[in-house]
């Protein structure tokens, strides 16, 4: 169906909830995405950090194909195939066992279940992290959040507090706006759920005042490592380690939001491994299925543990297709080494992005960048739409910032590519 068409069915059927932008992708391969008209486009947004191994990989396409053609769906009351292994696989990368995530990798890449369950079990000694599989980031932080009062109430200091930054984002259910400090987000709908307290990101003084005000009342800090929609805007070393200990002396949990700078973006394979400093429980979505919607929860086992049969669920969180699909992704994430690749292209693209014109600032990690411009410039979103124009699609968080969250299969070639078409619209 052509765009007009769909463009004319949406605005009778569709709730208008989005600004689309005019073109219909039909069709994608690596970089690129292919509108109904035949046209490419170089692809800078990955459907906002989802297709972490780009479009049409054919791991996770024949994952999913010898998965449709088995079993779809059965319900969280029964075991399945796979599930156990890439819980397990996230066990070991939140570790940051390189060697351990590689071999099992490798197991589970080559269909060796007896292999993959003997590397899978846990060492003695070795932090095990237990995973809850949801459906969306949105419901992954509903789920960390839930998770942090339960052990306060079952295990800790019995409060229920949770401090949230200014600027982060933590999905669109009344329970993560009401953690998304952003009035814009927030007005329209309040009442909201309560319990939340506001800090300033990066802002030590203010955290430790906040934790001087209210002690045990706290059950969790709760803050993304890079915030991604404010406009990517990391977290210092110095306020994530303030973070942890100041919320560890009140026995409360911290909770890195890794849902959009998670899953190998950042150079690691969670960002919260480029600060060393390590949370007790981790929400994560986007890039962890592909493509193919997937959320998970990810504590340290004696967390989890407070968790039991009936504290909370998913009718489809974990679904036959979607750890099939995580499991393929994952697995090609460890197998080519793209902590390091992204890392390392990231790295080019920032110097690249600095040396445009009207380009006053570039921050983030790996393939997780964003740029401001000056007034020049003009609206961000103009620039924006000028770039899709030109063959390329990019973001804007706001009237003055760019985001990139490309493909982690993104070369320096690429790189290249979207330098030329944005110093052409910005000229």
């Amino acid at each position: 169906m052509s765009l007009a068409a769909q463009q004319s069915l949406e605005s009778h059927y569709v709730m208008q909830t989005f600004g689309r932008s005019p073109v219909e992708f039909v069709e994608g391969h690596g970089m690129k995405l292919t509108g109904d008209d035949g046209r490419e486009y170089l692809d800078f947004l990955a459907g906002i950090g989802v297709c972490s191994l780009g479009h049409g990989n054919p791991a996770v396409l024949s994952a999913l194909e010898a998965q449709a053609k088995k079993l779809l769906h059965v319900s969280n009351y029964f075991y399945i195939e796979q599930r156990g292994q890439v819980a397990a696989l996230l066990s070991k990368l939140a570790n940051d066992d390189a060697d351990g995530a590689r071999v099992l990798a490798d197991a589970i890449a080559a269909g060796d279940e007896t292999t993959a369950a003997a590397l899978g079990a846990p060492a003695a000694g070795e932090q095990v992290w237990e995973t809850f599989f949801a459906n969306s980031g949105a419901e992954a932080n509903e789920g960390s959040m839930k998770l942090a009062r339960l052990y306060a109430k079952r295990a800790g200091n019995g409060g229920n507090t949770i401090v949230c930054m200014r600027g982060g984002f933590h999905g669109r259910t009344l329970e993560t706006i009401a953690a998304t400090m952003q009035d814009w987000l927030q007005d329209s709908f309040r009442p909201l759920p309560g319990g939340f307290v506001a800090c300033t990101p990066n802002d030590v003084d203010e955290l430790r005042t906040i934790f001087k005000q209210l002690g045990s009342e706290i059950c969790a800090v709760m803050l993304e490592p890079i915030q991604g929609e404010s406009g990517v805007h990391p977290m210092t070393e110095e306020f994530m380690a303030a973070a942890r200990d100041l919320a560890h002396e009140v026995g409360a949990v911290l909770i890195a939001d890794e849902v959009q700078c998670g899953i190998f973006r950042s150079g690691k394979p969670f960002a919260f491994q480029t600060y060393g400093v390590e949370p007790d429980i981790m929400s994560l979505a986007k890039g962890i299925a592909d493509g193919v919607p997937m959320g998970a929860v990810v504590a340290k086992k004696e967390i989890a543990d407070i968790f039991k049969p009936g504290d909370h669920g998913s009718t489809f969180g974990g679904s036959c297709l979607a750890i099939a699909a995580c499991a393929a992704t994952l697995s090609a994430l460890v197998r080519g080494d793209y902590a390091d690749h992204a890392a390392k292209v990231g790295t080019y693209m920032e110097a690249r992005l600095a040396k445009l014109p009207h380009v006053t600032e570039v921050r983030g990690r790996g393939l997780m960048l964003g740029c401001d411009l000056d007034d020049a410039a003009g609206d961000a979103h103009d620039v924006v739409a000028r770039a899709l124009v030109a063959g390329a699609v990019i973001n804007a968080t706001g009237a003055h910032t760019l985001r990139f969250l490309p493909p982690l299969v993104c070369e320096e070639a690429d790189v290249d590519s979207l330098i030329e078409i944005l110093a052409g619209v910005l000229a």
